[in-house]
């Protein structure tokens, strides 16, 4: 009776941690005008279908190597509880141009409201290159 009790309280407590795969950094959202970039400068076709794209800081950005990457991103955490549930995958199209960068990822308008429920806010996010 004993270790059916144990595992039952493991397997709930399992359900409720929430593992951690990729890294870990903060987001933004940031308004247009999102040209010119300095991947692509004013072509519109960088810009991914539903404009689900990032601007990352010094960190990510690897001397212009990120132009094109793609993230998974999930909301971690934030100040009065701004996350949805599941990810977003984001195309970088940009160097974050204010220094320093207030957070590791800048995100679209659309890709910032894909994980938050605040657009204004800074949130945790966790991020992995797809």
């Amino acid at each position: 009776m004993g270790l059916w009790v144990v595992a039952i309280l493991v397997a709930l407590l399992c359900k409720e941690a929430s593992l951690v795969h990729g890294d870990i950094g903060t987001a933004k959202s940031y308004n247009p005008p999102y040209t010119p970039t300095r991947c692509n400068g004013n072509r519109q076709d960088q810009f991914p279908p539903g404009n689900l794209f990032v601007s990352v800081s010094e960190g990510l950005w690897d001397n212009g190597a990120a132009c094109g990457r793609r993230y998974r991103l999930r909301c971690l955490s934030g100040a009065k509880k701004p996350c949805k549930d599941g990810t977003v995958d984001v195309k970088v199209v940009d160097f974050c141009s204010v220094r320093p960068c207030p957070s590791t990822l800048l995100l679209s308008n659309d890709a910032f409201a894909a994980i938050s429920h605040s657009p204004s806010m800074k949130i945790n996010v966790e991020y992995i290159q797809i």
